[in-house]
């Protein structure tokens, strides 16, 4: 089996059977997210306990990419502080759009786990739908804790 075919049956496995999808109970921080050019939407929620993310869950809609970018994410930024959490999406960002981009040894195999993603970078268009969760990652961060509005479905 070639590498990409075994990052493809990767992608296809979040995107299929997605981890952490659910909403967290008492978030700390959340935000929604949404690709306009293909429809994705994503919420992402966080539990913080000082600067150390101990529970993280998400929740949308997406295509395979958009979905299983999310599900990797709240895995290898489960536990993290946000610096390291930071660290990861700009070595993340960095490889998807060519950039590049170094990580700490200490979060090297977090960084190989989001390796299957990075052929996204051959498709610019897709690089929206592989970055959305991390955008709107940020934006639970910087948005704080904001109350998680009722569902009036």
């Amino acid at each position: 089996m070639d590498l990409r075919d075994l990052y493809q049956d990767i992608i296809l496995d979040h995107g299929r059977s997605p981890r952490n999808f659910r909403t967290l109970a008492a978030p700390s921080h959340f935000a929604h997210g949404h690709n306009p050019l293909c429809g994705d939407k994503v919420t992402i929620f966080l539990r913080l306990e000082g600067d150390r993310i101990v529970e993280v869950s998400f929740e949308g809609k997406g295509c395979a990419i958009s979905t299983a970018s999310a599900s990797l994410m709240t895995e290898v930024v489960l536990n993290k502080t946000l610096a390291e959490a930071e660290a990861l999406f700009g070595h993340f960002h960095g490889t998807v759009t060519g950039g590049g981009g170094d990580l700490p040894d200490a979060l090297a195999e977090e960084g190989e786990r989001l390796q299957p993603l990075t052929g996204v970078k051959a498709y610019p268009t897709r690089v929206k739908c592989a970055t959305l969760a991390w955008h709107t990652l940020e934006a639970a961060v910087k948005g704080g804790g904001l109350p998680v509005p009722l569902k009036t479905e």
